[in-house]
């Protein structure tokens, strides 16, 4: 037996030696597209094969053995890999462009970089599909440190808006691809303009405080840095329908041709987003497409992009009154739109907004040399629309108008539907030149020149009895240019494990208007700015996955149109000023990310509300002297298993203003009381800010994630509650007493499943119910604070936020 059991492994051992195995894995590009039809081959053996439709590759019958695998695709660079062949094996191939990239060119030049010492935070295409269902962009940045997210219609959908550290959308900077999209006027930020723009995204960067050189508006609380659609080299089709609560529906299509013959690509989306709102009359039709069209050479790329919003939104913005909200017995007392109500009870059907605006983008990009890069754009923006307003009982002489006599009755007041318009151009050029003399060297010079043309006019265009208006009748008109040019060189020294950053920009504004504003007032002005915002910094690394950094930087903001229009050059507020101080530590492992950032920003002059009156009559805000944010943010991922991840923020801050004086109208003498306050909170500003994101994927592309989001007590004004002395509040409840948000707690579920079919890439399902939990709460409101009767009298109005509601979507990629 011994004997035969040694002949038995003889005979076997050629055949042990020489077993065969097999080498199989995926082939896709660095955005994780797959690549069918690659080439993969072994020069050993002269042998080879083609990825299929799904970037898949097989190579069997192999002897064990030492080889050299070789994967090719056109417009990619040929990657080589040596494998030591002892066991079936998968390797997954990933293949760089070929081709000169220059569209990280034109965002890293107003972007944050791995180092720099400045707080940010980057979202992927990806990070921002699986919470994509048709809400507005800025309740996809919401688990972003010290963000906090309003809605008008409450659910989302609609006019929203977004805080960062305290700051509304007017002081946080927003530009797609380099190019500017604030307001120049307002120096708000309006994403109902550009419903769905999440789905033609390819990723965004939102920095904290004054942050790197952009251009466009100064960022007082922050910056959203936007790169739409980029570089896909397969050709695909995408449909992603989502449809939930208040008869909200979202319907998407995406196409795209992939790479062309090495060179050529174009990409497309359509988009409709319908939704009746939480709120009563709060509904929404926006429409929207996006056409980018790109060659690609082999050191330039030149890329079009056409994209354009519409959206048609019952007005909701005057939120609910508190006496509504708190009467429990009215039905709808958290849901009730009092706009356009007519005589009869009922409602006026176009109480509405009106806006349509189209974008044109021409982004070139040119690699000059080895160490020199250029990218430049062309961009013309123009947006033309209304918002319609029913008046009742409305002064004829409020609209310039005589009263006339009309079967012996003299008609001094009349009810009325009123246009207000706005009629924008908006374009220019920006440009960025970036120079690599060494590895541990590099510099920045980069900048834009824009122009604003607006048309401020209003319309009469229905009138119950006609009391002498001519059909569409124009009762005012004011015209407005706003030039502003920039320029900034930035610079990064590295020497060991220290990176010193610094940053100069310049910025010029010159603004005028002339004409009838809408309170009939002959106005004309203009200013000229000129600003420095200097920005330093350094980063230490202890080693790869490790390091800290403190910077300092300085920005400057104009004011805005209200701040020029409601006043004369004598009265017209200053310009403001921002020191930010951040110091933080970062850290990235396999296992954990995460950072700690301290901040300081010191104000100077900052614009707020203050109550008081200027020499014409009007409101205006005023600059206060001094006012800062002090604070500390905190973010970080977990990997707790391969199955399961935990991400999570928290904002500690303190947010001040010293010395501040309010003012409140005295309706009973005509006089205003004072309020001096030696120091008090700065209005929509929560000292606590969190956010909890817990994932399973409890099964291969299934994930179920549990998120919740914590935002402190708010007050609705500056003086922290405090009323004059001497002056009793009326009311006796707390919505009527106070002038102030209050905290809140709010969880949401999100459920995904993601699969393949035969000739179908992804089948994607998803669930997300918000609010789970069915709290009621507000995120946002206002409060004009008076005195009749010898009391403080609060009016006080709130935007309560949807209870329990979901959305669920299907999704489909070929």
């Amino acid at each position: 037996m011994k004997n035969l059991l040694a002949a038995l492994i003889a005979l076997l051992l050629p055949y042990v030696a020489s077993a065969q195995f097999s080498i199989s894995g995926k082939i896709i590009n660095q955005s994780g597209e797959v690549l069918p039809g690659a080439s993969i081959s072994i020069i050993k053996l002269n042998r080879g094969a083609q990825a299929d439709v799904n970037g898949n590759y097989n190579l069997t019958n192999l002897p064990a053995g030492n080889y050299t695998l070789q994967a090719s695709y056109v417009g990619y660079q040929l990657l080589t890999k040596t494998v030591a062949l002892n066991s079936s094996q998968t390797i997954n191939l990933t293949l760089a462009n070929g081709v000169f990239s220059a569209e990280e060119v034109v965002v890293t030049a107003t972007r944050a970089g791995r180092n720099s010492p400045t707080a940010f935070t980057n979202l992927s295409k990806k990070d921002l599909e699986k919470n994509n269902f048709g809400q507005d962009l800025p309740y996809l940045l919401n688990q972003t440190p010290s963000v906090v997210t309003t809605s008008d219609a409450g659910a989302g959908i609609g006019y929203t808006g977004i805080r960062i550290r305290g700051s509304d959308g007017s002081r946080v900077n927003v530009t797609i691809n380099g190019i500017p999209y604030n307001d120049s006027e307002s120096q708000g930020s309006f994403f109902v303009d550009l419903p769905d723009i999440a789905s033609s995204v390819n990723n965004i960067q939102v920095q904290r405080g004054v942050g790197t050189s952009t251009n466009g508006a100064g960022a007082f609380g922050g910056s959203i840095n936007i790169q739409t659609t980029t570089r896909r080299d397969t050709g695909y089709a995408d449909i992603s329908n989502s449809m939930g609560s208040f008869n909200s529906v979202k319907n998407t299509i995406n196409l795209g041709t992939g790479l062309l013959g090495g060179h050529f690509s174009v990409d497309g989306r359509l988009s409709r987003i319908k939704s009746d709102g939480y709120i009563d009359r709060a509904s929404s039709q926006l429409k929207s497409f996006f056409v980018s069209g790109a060659y690609y050479g082999k050191n330039s790329t030149l890329r079009a992009n056409v994209f354009s919003g519409y959206e048609r939104t019952y007005q909701a913005w005057n939120g609910v009154p508190d006496y509504i909200i708190s009467d429990n017995s009215l039905p709808n007392n958290r849901t009730y739109n009092e706009l356009g109500i007519l005589p009869d009870g009922s409602f006026y059907k176009d109480q509405v907004d009106d806006y349509l605006q189209n974008h044109y983008q021409l982004l070139y990009d040119q690699k000059l040399s080895d160490k020199v890069s250029f990218s430049g754009a062309l961009h013309y923006t123009k947006g033309k629309g209304y918002y319609e307003e029913y008046k009742a009982d409305a002064s004829v002489e409020d609209y310039g108008l005589t009263p006339v006599v009309i079967g012996g009755t003299t008609i001094t007041n009349t009810d009325l539907a009123r246009r207000r318009w706005l009629d924008n151009d908006f374009y220019g050029v920006t440009y960025a030149l970036k120079y690599l003399p060494q590895d541990n060297l590099n510099f920045t010079l980069g900048g834009a020149y824009n122009r604003y043309k607006g048309a401020h006019f209003g319309n009469i265009i229905y009138t119950r009895e006609s009391a002498g208006i001519p059909p569409n009748y124009e009762y005012y008109r004011d015209d407005a240019t706003k030039n502003d040019f920039n320029i900034f060189g930035r610079g990064e020294l590295k020497t060991g494990n220290t990176t010193v950053f610094a940053d100069m920009q310049y910025r010029r504004i010159y603004y005028s208007f002339l004409g009838f504003d809408r309170n009939l007032n002959n106005i004309q002005q203009n200013a000229t700015l000129n600003f420095f915002n200097p920005k330093v910094g350094v980063t230490y690394e202890f080693d790869g996955q490790n390091n800290v950094y403190a910077s300092f930087a300085v920005g400057n903001r104009e004011p805005n149109r209200d701040d020029y229009t409601n006043s004369t050059p004598a009265s017209r507020p200053k310009a403001e000023n921002l020191k930010d101080f951040e110091a933080g530590y970062r850290v990235a492992t396999s296992a954990f990310r995460g950072g700690i950032n301290l901040f300081y920003m010191l104000y100077k002059n900052q614009l707020i509300l203050t109550g008081s009156l200027n020499d014409v009559g009007a409101q205006i805000r005023s600059n206060v002297k001094d006012s800062y944010r002090t604070g500390i943010e905190l973010d970080g991922r977990l990997k707790i298993t391969k199955a399961l991840s935990w991400a999570a923020t928290a904002t500690i801050s303190s947010n001040k203003i010293k010395n501040y004086g309010q003012f409140l109208n005295n309706y009973d003498d005509g006089s205003q009381a004072f309020i001096l306050l030696k120091k008090t909170n700065i209005a929509f500003s929560p000292s606590f800010i969190g956010s909890s994101e817990l994932s399973l994927t409890p099964i291969k592309g299934g994930e179920i994630a549990f998120i919740s989001k914590y935002i402190g007590q708010q007050y609705l004004d500056n003086t922290s509650n405090t009323n004059p002395v001497g002056f009793p509040v009326s009311g006796n409840n707390a919505y009527v007493t106070d002038r102030l948000l209050k905290s809140y707690f709010v969880s949401d579920v999100r459920v995904r499943y993601n699969f393949s079919v035969r000739s179908v890439k992804n089948i994607g399902l998803g669930l997300q119910v918000n609010n789970v939990f069915n709290k009621k709460y507000e995120a946002n409101g206002a409060t004009y604070p008076d005195i009749e009767g010898g009391q403080v009298v609060n009016y006080n109005y709130y935007f309560p936020q949807a209870t329990r509601n979901f959305m669920a979507s299907v999704s489909l990629s070929f």
